[in-house]
């Protein structure tokens, strides 16, 4: 039976808080990498991550914390990897220890830019990393919601079931529910679709486009994912699973969602230039964009929710006309 061994996080931002707060409530051991050595001691000084969901509390005799993350990957065997899609390869470059031989859990709901992979295709293709020593992990979650221990349901996706399997008891709990599957890409890529189609419903939701619209928006963005994902990696999948369609739910609606949120911004007048700054927090699906628009113009899937997105954010179409332009070819 495959072990996990010492668990490792990497990235300090509100999701990495809440899988770590879940990791070491199990484990009562986990290394930290965080970047910045002033956010480590502020943590340390407070018991809780200085910047990110402050109410999720620590014991911080429990957490052996660097800002060197190549002494976190020696010492560690899992190493969870929850850093902004944008940053990865950055963060990657300063690895001098090979990971060949690391257990690594993504939880990255983003895919690398400029190389146009998800962050499991990137570790093979890159690092060496076999598929089998690869996973990732699924929502529907929002970090806030699991920092508040809300009843919420986590997949773990890697294509040796037996090393999902033993992740998922890392992560079960009274309000943690698990399950497993081997398929990784497709629970990738939706991750990353699933964002884009936030920042549509956002848009919509800033033009004052109502419920009713909104359910017909989210519907065709189901049937979107589900045509990229047949087409990329083409396995018998239920599309309505929870960590496909569940997923897509809820960071379409949720107020916790900062895709939405993003999305709405734009769609009230904001330049994404200003909607960026004033958030002061990542929305992935601005990047997945164009990452995903790169993707399909070889794979030519029909796809016109990614299509108006990709308009309104970098050709700076103005959203009134291409959200109105998407109405007329829904039915």
């Amino acid at each position: 039976m495959f072990n996990c061994g010492k668990i490792a996080i990497i990235g300090g931002g509100s999701w990495a808080t809440a899988i770590a707060k879940i990791v070491v409530s199990h484990t009562h051991h986990i290394g930290w990498y965080m970047r910045r050595d002033d956010r480590i001691e502020d943590f340390r000084r407070l018991g809780h991550n200085p910047a990110y969901l402050r109410e999720a509390h620590f014991d911080i005799n429990e957490i052996y914390f660097s800002s060197d993350i190549n002494r976190i990957i020696e010492a560690y065997d899992t190493l969870v990897f929850v850093t902004p899609s944008p940053y990865l390869k950055s963060h990657l470059k300063k690895i001098k220890t090979r990971i060949t031989n690391k257990f690594i859990v993504t939880a990255i709901k983003g895919l690398v830019p400029d190389e146009n992979l998800s962050c499991s295709e990137y570790f093979h293709e890159v690092y060496d990393v076999p598929y089998e020593n690869l996973a990732c992990i699924g929502g529907p979650s929002h970090a806030e919601e699991v920092a508040m221990e809300r009843l919420s349901y986590l997949t773990v996706g890697c294509s040796d079931l037996q090393k999902a399997q033993a992740f998922t008891k890392v992560l079960a709990s009274n309000y943690i529910k698990t399950k497993t599957s081997s398929d990784v890409i497709g629970i990738e890529y939706s991750s990353v679709l699933k964002n884009i189609y936030a920042i549509a419903s956002g848009i919509c939701s800033g033009l004052k486009y109502g419920d009713n619209f909104q359910a017909v928006l989210i519907s065709n963005a189901a049937q979107e994912m589900s045509r990229f994902l047949t087409a990329i990696h083409p396995i018998d999948r239920y599309i309505y699973d929870s960590v496909y369609l569940g997923d897509l739910l809820v960071t379409a609606y949720s107020n916790f969602s900062r895709n939405r949120t993003f999305g709405t911004m734009i769609g009230k007048g904001y330049s994404v230039k200003s909607a960026q700054i004033e958030m002061e927090m990542i929305a992935e699906g601005y990047f997945g964009a164009k990452c995903m628009k790169e993707i399909n113009r070889h794979m030519h899937i029909n796809m016109p929710i990614l299509d108006a997105v990709y308009n309104i954010l970098y050709e700076h179409i103005t959203p009134q006309i291409e959200i109105k332009l998407l109405t007329d070819s829904f039915r």
